[in-house]
């Protein structure tokens, strides 16, 4: 039975890894486990003359993605070198099928470019001359002032800046030892967007589609080859496909994903929530909804009491669901998104159809693209309400019925600071930090940074804005250290003063869960070489030992930095990070680890042990667990009667208090918190008589009517609702476009996989896509060089047209374009393009591609055989801000004019004005609701972060009420 507050569960696990292997035509699948320890095969090219080749086969996870596959790697036992990797079947995401990116992993573990050692700057930043240091001098450096700014109460100038984190929460935990609101992330250009419309809605900001088990999918963007976990979640969704399950896909361009769809629906960016509206007006028209649902499981009558309706019936609030939703009626929704209106009403049929089997999702794409994205999550998930489809089977779960994250040997108490550079006071209602807008803050003199991280993380090209953050990162009055936890050079490390460089996915320790599919499984990454040296009998302390070089692992680099900063104890930091097996002395990172798989994993133990191994040894061998099933309709399970001991229930609301105390955390993944009331700590809700855990939304409901909307001042957006897109037709000039700006090309993503050349000879361009119709008015054809013209500057680029794409919109991807200063250290010559950079007299940059990618003399034999010339333009360099001002998600989409290149014009070059930026930072910024909001608090208490404070870092300590943020 699940704990209805803290989601942990205890019994026996449901799986077990696939011992099994099946045979099909006479060809194993996979190689079975009990042949890991000395698998063998033939060398492919001592054909056709048989050379065994003897393998040792060590599992661990990718990290090229956020879906966290099973990887296999690959040991050769004659030399010792991991020769591949493949699939690891006893992953119960990805079951031994991966991506490009997985095998892809060797490329980046044997780069002849990668950084072996660590490295600080010599000259001033940006110059690219740096010197060899060892790891003592890093640690040292670092620790001293980081040491200096939490003794002399300047947590605040501490910040860790994480691209994709790939690990459950041990950096967090680390940042909460040091006392310090330092946490920064990536997940406002990449998905708060459509976590705030989920989180609104149950308090869970993240979708978990049951999508093997669904009768019709409805999928927003290209999930298939670059969506969200999207490679469990192609499996799943193909496999239902065969089973006859309906794929509607929305998206103006006609991806792999739309080419497999039933529907294809290339809607006008920005048009996506009218549309779903209009699929909601049919279904409400024709009374299609799961009426007993929606009565149950929403909050109808706080919504109706917010109207004046005193005495609230069921009927009244069907009523006004229909008088609400008239306008969006088939005829008016055809013509703004130019679908006919029969189509649009058979859709809405069909969804209402599958009833509590229709599965949805959207997490970037329209999310995270338009002015209000947020609200395009928002409506997707009233049609899983209308229809009864949530947290049911092939419906679509609250991500934390399928995640999993086990408690640690030591968990630090909250931090009792708050960072206003961010969590800034005009966005309360972020999901996540500001932190494209740090830049802007620091220029602005809001804060300083004394010591800055950046992880897996590359502003400068990522972002949008990326001149800006030059500016600031060139600045040592706005940052002073700053350290790049790194794999591979990026363009954001020519900034830093040290570059550290950190493991690839087999180098290293991370603990993940993700939701996948219809279960609960955590993942072990783990460093191969240590596992096989291990299993051989030689002691390793640390795992840079049998790395390539000195290449450290982050959770072992966090160990002994936090020990640095407190080498006495007297800080109070040093006792997070001692062993649970040996009070007093510095943990190890197998300690961790082991203490974790001993004590915080439900069902581990004891499959361990029927496989005669201890648990940790258990991970070690076939690193992946599935914890058990799904738990389906979860908010319908009963409150446990020991929770109950003197509990009472609010007669107003129905929720319940108790007095007990809560249980012992097992899984401690972030939960949305609605604060405890005067009867003592929520546990539950009272519906139709009965106790049940219900959803962690301050009313217990699913909040078709959201309060905190209404109370931190967006009334007019409190329930499902649709606000013009800042790309919507009427905002756009003769003659231009929309440019979305927001997809991913199937094997690339962000910088982990900068290094991987066999990814990079697949995708080497990101040309403007143009639909026909359009390029003929302009008088291109394919290849042509176009100037792409945006409010702050403007890029060149090669054309491509055809007809997978809707006319008026043209696209480019937003993960190619990277480049390298001539004369320095950096990004691998497989990817990038050697460019100048120079900033005019009026603060105008200009960055030009001296040459392209060209083969290179390296260790590697490939370098010289290097067939292609581009390496894509860098296009986010030319984007402002555009922070919407309730999710904080950045809106990609760009008005920009399109033309043919000039004659001073070359491929690949970004002309872009910072002084035009700051303007439309600005601009955007005007836009805010600022708080403080109700209570004088900085922000709605239950809406999660990643890191939580301490409650009474909440409140407000000067700032006057905003009467529109209720006072």
């Amino acid at each position: 039975m699940a704990d209805e507050t803290t989601g942990s569960r205890t019994g026996p696990a449901t799986w077990e890894p696939p011992f099994s292997v099946e045979e099909t035509g006479g060809l194993r699948a996979y190689p079975p486990p009990d042949e890991w320890d000395d698998f063998v095969e033939y060398d492919p090219k001592a054909w056709p003359r048989k050379v065994e080749r003897h393998y040792e086969l060590v599992p661990t996870v990718c990290f090229n993605c956020e879906a966290g596959c099973g990887l296999l790697a690959y040991v050769d036992k004659a030399s010792g070198a991991i020769r591949k990797f493949e699939g690891n079947p006893a992953h119960p995401g990805s079951r031994g099928r991966n991506c490009a990116k997985g095998p892809a992993t060797i490329n980046q573990v044997n780069d002849p470019e990668r950084i072996l050692y660590p490295m600080r700057r010599v000259g001033a930043r940006g110059e690219g001359r740096w010197e060899r240091i060892t790891w003592d001098q890093a640690l040292d450096q670092v620790a001293a002032v980081a040491r200096k700014a939490i003794v002399e109460a300047r947590q605040t100038e501490i910040m860790y800046h994480v691209g994709r984190m790939g690990e459950d929460g041990f950096t967090e935990r680390v940042l909460a030892a040091w006392g310090v609101d330092g946490h920064n992330s990536h997940t406002n250009i990449c998905s708060s967007g459509a976590r705030t419309g989920y989180a609104f809605w149950m308090g869970v900001d993240r979708p978990a589609p049951d999508y093997a088990n669904a009768r019709v999918i409805l999928l927003i963007s290209s999930h298939l080859e670059t969506g969200h976990y999207f490679n469990p979640h192609a499996q799943r969704i193909l496999e239902a496909k065969a089973r006859g399950a309906k794929l509607i896909v929305i998206d103006p361009r006609l991806s792999n994903t739309a080419s497999h769809a039933d529907e294809w629906l290339p809607l006008w960016p920005g048009m996506e929530p009218v549309f779903l509206l209009g699929l909601a007006h049919v279904i409400l028209r024709e009374r299609l909804y799961d009426a007993a649902f929606l009565r149950r499981w929403t909050n109808w009558e706080a919504f109706l009491r917010s109207e004046g309706v005193e005495t609230p019936t069921f009927e009244r609030f069907e009523e006004r669901l229909n008088e609400l939703y008239a306008a969006y009626d088939p005829e008016r929704v055809a013509r703004e998104t130019g679908l006919e209106a029969a189509r649009i009403v058979a859709l809405a049929r069909d969804i209402a159809a599958a009833g509590s089997r229709f599965s949805a999702h959207v997490w970037r794409a329209a999310a995270a693209a338009n002015l209000g994205g947020w609200l395009t999550a928002r409506n997707l998930f009233f049609l899983n309400v209308l229809t009864g489809s949530v947290g049911t089977e092939g419906g679509t779960l609250p991500n934390l019925s399928a995640k999993f994250v086990p408690h640690p040997p030591v968990e630090p108490p909250p931090v009792r600071v708050w960072n206003d550079l961010t969590w800034p006071r005009e966005f309360p209602l972020a999901h996540n930090e500001m932190s494209f807008l740090l830049p802007h803050f620091l220029k602005e003199g809001r804060g300083h940074l004394d010591l800055y991280f950046t992880r897996v993380y590359n502003p400068v090209w990522t972002n949008p804005d990326g001149f800006t953050w030059i500016e600031v990162l060139g600045d040592e009055r706005k940052v002073g250290l700053h350290a790049a936890l790194t794999p591979t050079w990026n363009e954001t490390a020519y900034w830093a003063d040290l570059v550290l460089p950190m493991g690839h996915s087999p180098e290293r320790h991370d603990l993940i869960s993700y939701e996948t599919h219809g279960a609960r499984w955590i993942a072990f990454r783990q460093p191969v070489q240590r596992v096989v040296a291990e299993r051989h009998g030689r002691r390793v302390g640390f795992t840079h030992e049998v790395n390539p070089g000195e290449v450290w692992e982050e959770n072992e680099w966090w160990i002994e930095l936090s020990w640095r900063i407190d080498p006495d104890g007297s800080l109070g930091i040093r006792r997070h990070f001692e062993s649970p097996y040996r009070p007093g002395e510095k943990i190890t990172v197998e300690e961790y680890y082991r203490w974790i798989f001993e004590h915080s994993v439900p069902g581990l133990p004891e499959a361990a042990a029927r496989a005669g191994l201890s648990p940790y040894a258990y991970m070690q061998r076939y690193s992946a667990f599935e914890i058990g099933r799904a738990e389906f309709g979860q908010h319908e399970e009963p409150v446990a009667p020991s929770q109950l001991a003197g509990a009472a229930t609010d007669p107003a609301t129905g929720i319940v208090y108790t007095t007990a105390p809560p249980p012992e955390r097992i899984d401690v993944k972030p939960y949305p918190r609605p604060p405890d009331g005067p009867l003592g700590r929520r546990v539950g809700i009272e519906v139709d008589g009965r106790v049940v855990r219900g959803f962690p939304t301050p009313s217990g409901l699913l909040e078709f009517f959201s309060t905190t909307l209404a109370e931190w001042g967006w009334p007019e957006l409190a329930i499902p609702a649709e606000i013009p897109s800042h790309v919507h037709p009427s905002r756009l000039a003769s003659g231009q476009f929309v440019l979305n700006a927001t997809y991913r090309l199937p094997t690339l993503i962000h910088t982990r996989s900068g290094n991987a050349k066999w990814l990079y000879e697949l995708s080497h361009q990101n040309p403007v896509l143009m639909h026909t119709s359009d390029a003929v008015r302009l008088g291109l054809r394919s290849g042509d060089l176009v100037r792409v013209s945006t409010d702050i500057g403007h890029f060149v680029d090669r054309v491509f047209v055809g007809e997978g794409i809707r006319p008026g919109v043209v696209a480019c991807s937003h993960h190619l374009g990277r480049w390298r200063l001539k004369g320095a250290p950096g990004v691998d010559r497989w990817a990038s393009a050697e460019v100048s950079l120079e900033r005019g007299p009026e603060g105008v940059w200009r960055l030009r591609q001296l040459e392209g990618v060209r083969p290179f003399p390296s260790d590697d034999p490939d370098s010289s055989r290097v067939w292609w010339r581009e390496a894509g333009v860098h296009q986010n360099l030319t984007f402002a801000v555009h922070p919407d001002p309730v999710s904080g998600m950045h809106a990609w989409h760009q008005i920009v004019r399109v033309e043919r290149a000039g004659p001073d014009d070359q491929y690949g070059d970004v002309v872009v004005d910072t002084r035009e930026s700051d303007r439309i930072y600005r601009e955007w910024m005007a836009a805010t609701r600022p708080g403080p909001g109700p209570g004088h608090r900085r922000r709605p208490e239950w809406l999660l972060r990643p890191l939580r404070p301490h409650t009474s870092a909440y409140a407000s300590p000067s700032l006057p009420p905003d009467d529109r943020a209720g006072g």
